[in-house]
């Protein structure tokens, strides 16, 4: 009898040993969570992505939030390869709205998802600009006299100085972030970046896309990119895509919905 007991037993604690081994060696166990990298727009600087930082800080994601020049995707998309180059495993590399284009020429073999938030995804020699066409995707209000320009200091343009795009102040809240408080949209105003006017106009390189596995989400009241634009780029892409009833400004209106986005590219990878 002891000796059965001893063989039922041993066999108990081979059955514990072989599922802790197994847990421990699992793919969810063994691969760490990406690190998310959160790529702003125009009109906007690293402040506009704070909520969703924060709700995917506490879901135990670690968040980087780059600046982004703003001065075309070419340059643009290697000022993000450098904070790329810095961070060690996985990354889930997201883009709003003109950040879009800059992921979109950001080429990194770390970066395992994409993820579009109402953003650019331009082709291989496509301007973002094109996606405003007002006969194939009417309803972009980015147009004069919401749309202002100015010129600006640019160490990096032919003279020093720079064409800026940026929103009146009067159509801010209206145009750019109408489902959000006064309050915060003067906010999200104070903290407004203009954008090079060439950086609409620029060919866009090899895209990252098309070897990398995209997530997208399309604000259908959206008065910036419209909604028409994104689901034809979303969709040439190959994007996971899901919509939601909100504005441009999305990331700020809608941050738990932006977050829950891109979790799901980060658990499509392992993580």
């Amino acid at each position: 009898m002891s000796i059965v007991r001893f063989a039922r037993a041993a066999l108990v604690t081979l059955a514990l040993v072989a599922a802790l081994a197994a847990a421990l060696i699992s793919p969810a166990a063994a691969q760490p969570k990406p690190t998310i990298v959160l790529v702003h727009g125009a009109f906007a600087d690293t402040t506009s992505w704070d909520p969703v930082a924060a709700e995917l800080r506490g879901r135990g994601y670690t968040v980087v939030v780059p600046d982004n020049p703003l001065r075309g995707p070419g340059y643009d998309a290697a000022a993000i390869e450098k904070t790329l180059a810095g961070i060690s495993g996985p990354v889930v590399l997201v883009g709003h709205s003109y950040g879009g284009a800059v992921i979109t020429n950001s080429h990194n073999p770390n970066v395992k998802a994409l993820v579009y938030i109402a953003a650019f995804a331009p082709a291989e020699g496509e301007p973002v600009q094109l996606a405003l066409d007002p006969i194939r995707f009417p309803g972009s209000q980015l147009l004069p006299p919401v749309l202002q320009l100015k010129v600006v200091d640019d160490a990096h343009a032919i003279g020093g100085k720079n064409l800026d795009g940026y929103i009146a102040d009067d159509a801010f809240h209206r145009v750019f972030a109408p489902d959000v408080s006064a309050a915060t949209a003067a906010t999200m105003l104070a903290h407004q970046r203009s954008i090079a006017v060439w950086a609409n106009l620029e060919p866009s390189g090899p895209t990252s896309w098309s070897s990398t596995p995209s997530w997208a989400l399309i604000p259908t009241g959206d008065n910036i990119i419209p909604p028409a634009a994104q689901r034809f780029m979303t969709g040439r892409i190959g994007a996971h895509t899901s919509e939601i009833a909100a504005s441009h400004a999305v990331l700020v209106s809608q941050p738990v919905a932006v977050a829950d986005v891109i979790v799901a590219a980060a658990a499509a990878n392992g993580s």
